[in-house]
């Protein structure tokens, strides 16, 4: 049985690379029989915590289909799951050490550990606590956990030696004993740090695989010797890879404009997009295959295929899997599908703004002016513009026209590369001839309108490029439309011709 765990902490939105952290144990979890997904909050650090930050991370894995199985909003039987509520399951542990004669309490004021630290960079050598190491550290009362409390720091004290590991990325590693430290157990506050408080979250809530990034590396050696101190058994560690700015020359980072996953949301970026791509972000099964469904990465996921080197962030292949996302939703479960989706009335986006009411994550897509219209209108609209789409928010700039009439512009129809061919004559003569075929249809179906334009084409002898061009402008003043004769069916006949009718009277007036 695996058991993984997404630890975030409450310091702010969590960007790309840190959802990549979630979703890899997710994957281990969901293999194999009765695994276990865990969510806590590492809130141990006050000062960096951010109100409203759990929301945006509970917001964040459920809009992405990442349930957990125990944690934060749905308990379990190795809570608390805020490490802040954990504070006496930190001191027995500590506490134990104090006992063994590997933790003792530091009295020593910041500002003599800032001096020691200068004093050594003065001589050019490596800052270690341990070579300052307090003399009432060695003393015979230092094994009694009574002497200290919370209020004085507590640090592990080390003892240096080589260390072998295993990462299931990284392979085989080791370091020397130059690296091992007496590090911070216990803060001033009560709380632990990270390096503590990880180490017995994870021991009692018997976690199976530590899914992390590269950055804690550095680090193993005094994690390993606190495993060995409190004598138990650590988990197998995976390493993650940095995920890089798009530039490919360092780790992508919010200093460098790294988006939140929920901005992602809210610009129309579909969730099985988001997912499908941040899984394959340093990922892969070997084959050709790029579009993965969550049950396809469940099945095929698996730690080997991890790469040991970086991932650079790409948006413009995260836009492309998007779209190809947004045609196979509309292919496989037809308009309503899709169109619930433009209205974010999907069940993640309905849970995520019932946890965070205050912020409004029910977007419409849709143009301000679509609201005149009705759903089966709108989704007339979506059934022949989806497959153009790259973001639903695309919506707003690829539809407006079909809601509201376009302002004409003869500037912009005179700099199309097809339509400045033609004399101004030429394109009021040639709209003539449209409005006139047009006015004598009974049939505007898709499919009839297709041929009217043909016989058009053969009546004007006229290249498609040119005629086309010129119907399509006067309809929408776009730089893209759908399909001519799907564009005209949706408008319908009177708005047609009314536009065709309006770009003919602006010709004629400025001849």
């Amino acid at each position: 049985m695996n058991v993984t765990r997404f630890a975030p902490s409450p310091t702010g939105y969590i960007h790309l690379g840190n959802v990549r952290s979630a979703i890899y144990p997710y994957l281990i979890a969901k293999q194999g029989k009765d695994g276990r997904f865990i969510l806590r909050i590492e809130d141990t650090d006050q000062s960096r915590y951010v109100e409203g930050a759990t929301d945006l991370i509970l917001e964040t894995l459920t809009w992405l289909g990442l349930d957990w199985n125990e944690g934060v909003k749905k308990g379990g039987e190795h809570g608390p799951y805020y490490q802040s509520e954990r504070r006496d399951i930190y001191h027995a542990y500590a506490r134990k050490l104090i006992r063994a004669g590997r933790a003792y309490a530091d009295p020593t004021p910041p500002a003599e550990i800032d001096k020691y630290r200068k004093a050594d960079a003065a001589k050019k050598i490596p800052f270690l606590y341990r070579n300052h190491r307090p003399a009432s550290a060695d003393t015979p009362t230092t094994t009694d956990d009574t002497a200290w409390q919370p209020g004085i720091p507590l640090r592990f004290k080390s003892e240096p030696k080589s260390v072998k590991w295993h990462d299931e990325v990284m392979g085989d590693l080791e370091t020397g004993p130059e690296v091992m430290d007496d590090i911070i157990l216990i803060k001033k506050d009560g709380l632990p740090t990270y390096n503590f408080a990880h180490i017995v979250d994870d021991y009692e809530m018997r976690v199976t695989h530590i899914v992390r990034g590269v950055e804690y590396l550095s680090s193993m050696p005094n994690y390993l010797a606190i495993y060995e101190a409190l004598g138990i058994e650590h988990p197998k560690f995976v390493s993650l890879p940095h995920v890089l700015a798009t530039q490919g020359n360092k780790k992508l980072s919010k200093r460098d404009g790294a988006k939140s996953v929920i901005d992602y949301k809210d610009e129309g970026v579909l969730k099985e997009a988001m997912l499908n791509y941040l899984a394959c972000l340093g990922w892969n099964d070997g084959t050709e295959q790029e579009i993965y469904t969550k049950e396809e990465l469940i099945e095929k996921f698996q730690i080997s295929r991890i790469q040991s080197s970086g991932a650079r962030f790409d948006e413009v292949k995260l836009l492309w899997q998007n779209g190809q996302w947004i045609r196979k939703i509309f292919d496989e479960n037809g308009v309503d599908e899709l169109y619930d989706r433009t209205v974010s009335r999907d069940e993640a986006s309905l849970k995520s703004h019932e946890m965070n009411p205050e912020r409004d994550s029910l977007i419409n897509f849709w143009p301000a002016s679509a609201a005149d219209y009705d759903e089966t209108y709108q989704k007339q609209v979506l059934s022949i513009i989806y497959d153009r789409l790259k973001t639903l928010s695309d919506l707003k700039n690829y539809t407006t026209y079909f809601f509201e009439d376009p302002r004409i512009d003869l500037a912009f129809l005179q700099n199309n590369k097809f339509i400045k061919k033609l004399s101004e004559t030429e394109q009021r003569d040639l709209l003539s001839a449209v409005i006139e075929k047009l006015q004598d249809e009974t049939d505007w179906s898709a499919a009839h309108l297709q041929d009217t334009l043909n016989d058009l084409l053969t009546q004007t002898n006229r290249k498609p490029a040119e005629l086309f061009s010129l119907i399509r402008i006067a309809l929408s003043y776009a730089d893209f439309s759908p399909a001519l004769h799907l564009t005209m069916n949706v408008l319908g006949k009177d708005r047609t011709l009314a536009r065709l009718n309006a770009t003919r009277s602006a010709i004629v007036n400025d001849l």
